[in-house]
């Protein structure tokens, strides 16, 4: 335990609400509970299901499908919902929030969580995006785990002017669920996130769709005979549909920047094969194979 946890004589939040109880609002309320972070914890999904199994692994102390049930004396209200939701329940919130509540999210494009929040937040109300960079392929409430934060990024993006007392308490719900925490700008990060990605996994939907559309045959032959760089695809191809939906729609400016910047890439490397640039192939390969190096020093593997 960090000598921060073995100092603080309370919680750092008195009741916090978690809209949306997939694989992130899960793992957040297990870390939540683990690293006792909260006096209450209030759960909320419109999925009826959902909220049965919630009970079902006692994620919560209270759970509803009400948002603006669930903020009412919150001090600090997550949004783990897809992105298209988020206006929608920004309307729902906005005047149930209790002031000096803090309202956050945990979404892949902060411009988009800025525009669609922002016009529902009151004065007495601070809006301070984030976004842990973690994940599986898995979702839903059984999917999540605690651990799932320690060790990886946790970006956030507040708006000019937030109140600085509001971002610490963001951040460092983060760094006791195990993550750095750094600040951006949210367009920056909308174009990191784009490459680091958004195109990953855009790439790995093609890959598996483009082996989907084959013959019976030759298809069959490819599920059978998968190799380690075709099963890591499928994996990540296998994330959340609607939340990546959500992420190609809301971040499409960046997402075709880098889209563009990958196809002028690929013509290159498509121009060697053709010429058998065996030196050109080369160099690229090499190129690649420092950066995977750097990730792993990083910790980040």
């Amino acid at each position: 335990m960090s000598a921060r946890r073995r100092r603080r004589a309370r919680p750092l939040f008195q009741r916090v609400a978690l809209i949306g109880l997939g694989l992130i609002g899960s793992s957040l309320a297990r870390a939540i509970r683990k690293h006792k972070l909260a006096a209450e914890l209030v759960a909320c999904d419109r999925d009826a299901l959902v909220r049965r199994r919630v009970k079902a692994l006692a994620l919560a102390d209270t759970v509803v499908g009400d948002p603006a049930r669930a903020v009412r004396g919150a001090d600090l209200v997550v949004l783990c919902t897809p992105m298209s939701t988020y206006a929608g329940i920004g309307a729902a919130i906005g005047p149930a929030l209790a002031p000096g509540a803090i309202v956050s999210d945990v979404g892949s494009v902060k411009s988009t969580a800025l525009a669609a929040l922002g016009p529902h937040m009151p004065a007495h109300a601070h809006l301070v995006p984030g976004h842990p960079i973690s994940g599986t392929e898995n979702s839903g409430p059984d999917a999540g785990f605690a651990e799932l934060f320690v060790g990886r990024w946790c970006i956030l993006t507040p708006p000019q002017g937030a109140a600085p007392d509001a971002v610490e308490s963001v951040r460092e719900l983060w760094r006791c669920c195990g993550m750095n925490v750094e600040l951006m700008d949210a367009r920056h990060h909308d174009r990191v996130l784009a490459i680091t990605s958004h195109v990953p996994h855009l790439i790995a939907y093609t890959i598996v769709h483009t082996v989907d559309d084959l013959e019976t045959r030759l298809k069959s032959e490819v599920i059978k005979f998968a190799a380690s760089g075709f099963r890591d695809f499928t994996r990540v191809a296998a994330s959340d549909p609607v939340m990546w939906r959500d992420v190609f729609l809301e971040n499409k400016d960046a997402v075709l920047e880098m889209m563009g910047r990958l196809y002028e890439d690929i013509a290159l490397l498509q121009k060697a094969i053709r010429n058998d640039d065996g030196a050109a192939l080369q160099r690229v390969f090499e190129r690649s194979r420092r950066i995977r190096r750097s990730i792993v020093q990083a910790r980040q593997a």
